[in-house]
């Protein structure tokens, strides 16, 4: 076999066992985005809610914060989640790339 049909090869067979691992990240990819567009369009309502009291013009930025939790809170986690989600995926998306690098 040349060079050209080995490497062919790999990247046929890298190419099916990704689509195995993505295959296999599925549910839990589905799970995620659930919990992540709650919990953005839990900020969204709260924002609202923040921005149209009337309390809020006459106080300070932090009693205002305090006034609304439910918003508090939700921004609270999606800025969470979204450090918690870049943390888990970023060394996997890493491998990928330093595995088909050989191939381009």
């Amino acid at each position: 076999m040349s060079l050209e049909q080995t490497a062919c090869e790999d990247l046929k067979a890298f190419e099916r066992r990704l689509t195995e691992v993505i295959a296999r990240l599925q549910p839990a990819t589905t799970r995620w985005r659930m919990i992540l567009v709650f919990v953005a369009a839990s900020t969204a309502l709260g924002a609202y809610l923040w921005l149209t009291d009337p309390i809020t013009q006459d106080a300070s930025f932090v009693q205002s914060l305090l006034n609304h939790l439910f918003f508090t809170f939700a921004a609270s986690a999606l800025i969470n989640l979204s450090a918690l989600q870049h943390a888990l995926h970023s060394p996997q998306t890493n491998v990928c790339v330093t595995s088909l690098v050989v191939f381009s």
